[in-house]
């Protein structure tokens, strides 16, 4: 899988891919992780990469034609919906790509939306600035747009982050596939692909008692069958 994440801030993220399990799927070549720096293709001495909206109001907007020169240089071809609006670079044909806008205004990503990425061998990620972006991005420039939640953050790079995360930990080879299957919101997968309302189970290590404070005595049974049980019924539902 290779991720692809265009931003103004690039430093910004330095330390979340360079340590755990990312940094082990880098190293593994079981992902790769590409940052670019949107101003590397304004053609300005200023390196511009925004200007004020037509209309008058507040704030910058991000420019078309630099992120569609961007685009054009780092994709290996246009994302499968936005494929027919775009001309030209149509890259080697099995190649799946996917564009993706982080916005305010996209679908709230999930883990059943992290498992349909994997299926992409490219994922690039827009991380926005400012006021926002120019609207003919995201009608001919994008495939989908994709937000963390109904609330407002500086700018895209956080909500990138997490996309990074969840999709790589569901990379064949990246983390144990027991350990994924058995998380928070990959339990009890509900009808037709929806994202369940389950989180997982309570878990303990030792000491068995602290403060008087047990370990429910089930766990220390060594009957796995009793333990799966205690397990399923101990699953919490989120609130």
């Amino acid at each position: 899988m290779q991720f692809d994440i265009i931003t103004l801030f690039p430093d910004a993220f330095a330390g979340i891919f360079n340590t755990s399990i990312i940094k082990r799927a880098q190293k593994d070549k079981l992902i790769s992780i590409n940052l670019h720096n949107l101003r590397d293709w304004a053609t300005d001495k200023h390196k511009t990469v925004d200007d004020t909206p037509y209309g008058g109001g507040a704030g910058m907007v991000l420019k078309v034609d630099v992120m569609d020169r961007c685009l054009n240089k780092i994709t290996c071809h246009p994302g499968p919906e936005a494929r027919d609006k775009r001309s030209g670079h149509p890259g080697p044909p099995h190649q799946k790509v996917k564009t993706i806008l982080l916005t305010p205004q996209g679908k709230t990503f999930s883990q059943t939306k992290a498992r349909q990425l994997t299926k992409f061998d490219q994922l690039v990620l827009i991380c926005g600035h400012y006021e926002g972006f120019d609207q003919r991005i995201r009608e001919h420039l994008v495939d989908e747009e994709i937000s963390l939640g109904d609330f407002v953050l500086t700018g895209g790079e956080i909500p990138a982050m997490a996309i990074v995360d969840a999709v790589s930990r569901l990379m064949p080879g990246v983390i144990k596939t027991e350990s994924h299957q058995n998380e928070s919101f990959s339990l009890h997968q509900g009808k037709r692909g929806r994202p369940p309302k389950l989180l997982e189970y309570p878990h303990y290590t030792k000491p068995a008692e602290y403060q008087g404070w047990s370990v429910p005595s089930v766990l220390l049974s060594g009957d796995h069958q009793k333990i799966q049980q205690w397990r399923q019924q101990k699953i919490r539902k989120k609130k």
